[in-house]
């Protein structure tokens, strides 16, 4: 009689014993599972934090470069054609009648030319366009105003399906491409421009072509007032994830390849 309470008592004591293993096993994968969660949460969280902070840093950077932008845009154009207008005013004769047709029609243009550079000024700044309207639609515009300075032949594609993305990633990216027309407009002396925008299943890839003097990878790294656009490109480019290609020969144009995963 004592043989079978003895394997009774045994039976429920290694039951007992394996049912509180498996319980400390499973509840040491909880513990291990949860740890391995709340720190893949503080990664992510993490590096939400630091891409905000690239983002913030890149949009001050942008906001001061445009500052400096309309600084020499206002003291440049706009300033030289109302000093210009205020000078024929200032000379007016209502002696010579024919001289005084001529000041006021000169004024007429210089002030008309203040009013437009205005105009293209307060357009490429905005960057509440970019919220209202979206990126395609903004470089639409951003197109036909180079397009009006005749400068040379300006063409633009755009191919896929759309994805619109955050107002801010949107923003930054009309102000690489913004940096590249500057760029031409300044630098390249070119006949031809091509902007192509492809929306990609997961990215967003963008080219922009010219054919104009193009450069020398050796002179514009010894040049810093020169590369200070590609760098910004390409320093704009990476908060987004993206990369930039830059290549160019001395009078064989130049090819700038952007990719922006959404």
């Amino acid at each position: 009689m004592q043989r079978p309470h003895y394997d009774i008592i045994l039976f429920l004591v290694v039951s007992t014993f394996l049912i509180l293993l498996m319980a400390g096993f499973i509840v040491t994968i909880l513990y291990l599972y949860r740890k391995k969660q709340l720190l893949y949460f503080r990664t992510i969280e993490e590096l939400r934090l630091d891409y905000e902070k690239s983002l913030l840093h890149t949009q001050l950077e942008i906001q001061e470069q445009t500052l400096q932008h309309v600084s020499r845009e206002i003291h440049d154009n706009i300033s030289l054609s109302l000093t210009l207008a205020k000078l024929n005013l200032n000379t007016f004769d209502w002696s010579c009648l024919s001289r005084a047709r001529n000041q006021i029609n000169c004024s007429l243009e210089q002030v008309s030319k203040a009013i437009t550079d205005l105009n293209y000024l307060s357009k490429g700044l905005n960057s509440e366009l970019i919220a209202n309207q979206g990126l395609i639609e903004v470089l639409k515009s951003e197109v036909e105003r180079i397009k009006e300075l005749k400068l040379f032949e300006m063409n633009c594609t755009i191919t896929g399906t759309a994805v619109f993305m955050d107002s801010q990633k949107e923003l930054v990216v009309f102000r690489i491409i913004q940096e590249a027309f500057n760029n031409i407009i300044k630098h390249a002396k070119a006949t031809i421009v091509m902007l192509s925008l492809h929306y990609d299943m997961t990215e967003l890839k963008i080219l922009i072509t010219d054919n104009g003097k193009g450069f020398s990878k050796e002179v514009i790294g010894e040049n810093k007032k020169s590369s200070a656009g590609l760098n910004n490109m390409n320093k704009r480019a990476k908060v987004l994830n993206g990369n930039t290609i830059i290549q160019s020969k001395p009078e064989s144009g130049t090819s700038i390849y952007i990719t922006i995963p959404y």
